[in-house]
């Protein structure tokens, strides 16, 4: 499992997500010592993506921090704005 895997993981969570999963784009950048995944959604998806007080965002970071201790990396989920 690498990085391409861990940003492919968080596309694929977003796009199950939002209603216009094709503006969905999901970049890994590689910083000193931890991966940054920044996940860029619609506008009129981001409530979707964040969730009511931030509780799906919250489960997605859940998910990706348990994949990112099996392949024994630091990764922070970033939600950016346009």
């Amino acid at each position: 499992m690498s990085q391409t895997f861990v940003a492919e993981l968080v596309a694929h969570l977003a796009r199950s997500l939002v209603d216009r999963p094709e503006l969905v784009v999901v970049r890994a950048i590689e910083e000193t010592g931890h991966l940054l995944i920044e996940l860029k959604v619609a506008p009129s998806d981001l409530g979707k993506v964040i969730g009511r007080r931030g509780s799906t965002a919250r489960a997605l970071r859940t998910v990706v921090a348990s994949v990112a201790a099996r392949i024994r990396r630091r990764v922070v989920v970033n939600i950016v704005e346009d």
